[in-house]
């Protein structure tokens, strides 16, 4: 085997976008644990309060995060017990349901936003100038819509209540 093929910008580029997610993600695990919250919640909480009415169909919430559907069941089914989502029906559709941010869920999100967004500026956003902060949040948006394509799903959906009075069904993939 050639051993300069271990030196291909390919695998440097894809070994340290791993090394940058592990290192952030151990930073951001300590400091959502002092909230109550895990990763998996704080982004569960943070899709849903950035989407329109503080909501996401479940299938969509499944769709813009790494789990599975029986995943977010899970996750959704444990925030549930704990007051911070709850579950609404979809009027138009009984089979679907939406993930709904309470009241308790967007406390906690606001008790935990600002360390997190602390940690984001010393050790993520900070750490670039404005233009190359730009450009890789460009280059990350064009390579997060090719490798996940629904990954915003539902986030400019019509909220639930004017659901019902839409004519054409939804024509996206996801």
């Amino acid at each position: 085997m050639n051993p300069n093929v271990f030196d291909d910008p390919r695998i440097t580029a894809v070994g340290l976008l791993f090394e940058v997610h592990a290192g952030l993600s151990a930073r951001f695990a300590t400091q959502l644990d002092e909230h109550g919250l895990s990763a998996v919640e704080f982004e569960v909480l943070t899709r849903l309060t950035r989407s329109p009415g503080n909501q996401l169909r479940m299938t969509d919430l499944a769709a813009q995060t790494s789990l599975s559907t029986s995943g977010v069941t899970r996750v959704v089914d444990r925030m549930e017990r704990d007051g911070l989502i709850t579950r609404r029906a979809c009027p138009s559709d009984r089979r679907s349901s939406y993930a709904v941010v309470t009241p308790a869920g967007l406390r906690r999100l606001d008790e935990s936003l600002p360390g997190h967004l602390q940690l984001i500026e010393d050790w993520f956003t900070g750490q670039l100038d404005p233009a190359a902060l730009n450009a890789l949040l460009d280059g990350l948006r064009q390579i997060r819509d090719a490798v996940h394509p629904c990954a915003t799903a539902g986030s400019s959906d019509t909220a639930p209540d004017e659901e019902s009075t839409r004519k054409t069904p939804d024509s996206s993939p996801c």
